[in-house]
């Protein structure tokens, strides 16, 4: 009798319900090493029950430690931008879960395979940012020229300016910006985010003092009823981060309610983080 044909696992996408079920529970294989990550970024491959999809594990043990951060949080700090993202509904954060894997504990995240061609940044030779664009700044460029860098005025983008002054997010770059080929577009790297202390910084300030749109300003007042004391995302955000660091996002939801705009760039830290892409 001749051995029974083998199915191969079937991909499961981002948008999948199972994703964060099987990135849980599902066997994790290490393929190989992200280079360019500050800290240590394995990428992966977990499969469970005939599904299969790549990943990246981060374990706590690879983390580089940082003065403004406690020692072995980062992980825990990106699942939780996961959460919150949930919960605002725009699923922004590729699913990512806190689990066991090779190398002990750590955050592991579906891949995203990103669109080829996407511009959601750029330099130009101008004082004014074109139609379509926003101003981040001026930007050296050699010789002791400047150009200035400027950013899509894309409504993803400004979804993702909404929600990373909710998780104060200390590293918004370029190259955490991951479009789709789909029309999707995700935010990673948040695993210096959620401080206690105003750490904004980010590329995404063409909007700074403008008023927030109306579909932002409910998904805020959502959040404030999630960030409840007895709220789901409260619970959610319990094991990840510290108390103060919950009544911190609170308090930036309720401060984001009150004045009702886009916030201005803090004077006492820069205000983009470097290198910017």
């Amino acid at each position: 009798m001749s051995a029974p044909e083998r199915i191969p696992p079937r991909s499961v996408s981002t948008a999948d319900p199972a994703a964060a079920v099987l990135l849980a529970q599902g066997e994790l294989t290490v393929r190989g090493r992200i280079r360019e990550a500050s800290n240590a970024a394995l990428y992966c491959t977990v499969t469970h029950e005939g599904r299969e999809a790549a990943c990246v594990y981060k374990p706590v043990a690879g983390e580089r430690p940082l003065w403004d951060f406690p020692d072995g949080t980062l992980a825990g700090r990106e699942v939780a931008a996961y959460e919150v993202s949930q919960a605002t509904g725009w699923g922004l954060v590729p699913p990512t879960v806190l689990r066991d894997g090779p190398y002990g504990e750590g955050m592991c995240q579906m891949w995203v395979e990103t669109a080829p061609g996407a511009e959601l940044l750029a330099l130009v030779d101008a004082e004014e940012p074109g139609q379509g664009w926003k101003a981040i700044g001026p930007a050296e460029v050699g010789e002791g020229r400047t150009a200035l860098l400027v950013h899509a005025d894309d409504e993803r983008l400004r979804r993702l300016a909404v929600f990373d002054a909710v998780i104060n997010n200390a590293d918004r770059k370029g190259g955490h910006l991951l479009p789709t080929a789909d029309g999707l577009l995700y935010g990673i790297d948040h695993g210096v985010a959620f401080n206690a202390e105003d750490k904004l910084r980010t590329l995404l300030w063409g909007w700074a003092g403008e008023p927030l749109t109306q579909e932002a300003l409910g998904v805020l007042e959502d959040l404030r009823s999630a960030l409840t004391a007895a709220g789901p995302l409260t619970a959610a955000l319990a094991p990840l981060i510290t108390p103060a660091e919950i009544d911190a996002t609170r308090a930036r939801v309720d401060s984001l309610l009150t004045t009702g705009v886009h916030p201005q760039p803090g004077t006492e830290w820069p205000a983009i983080p470097w290198p910017p892409v």
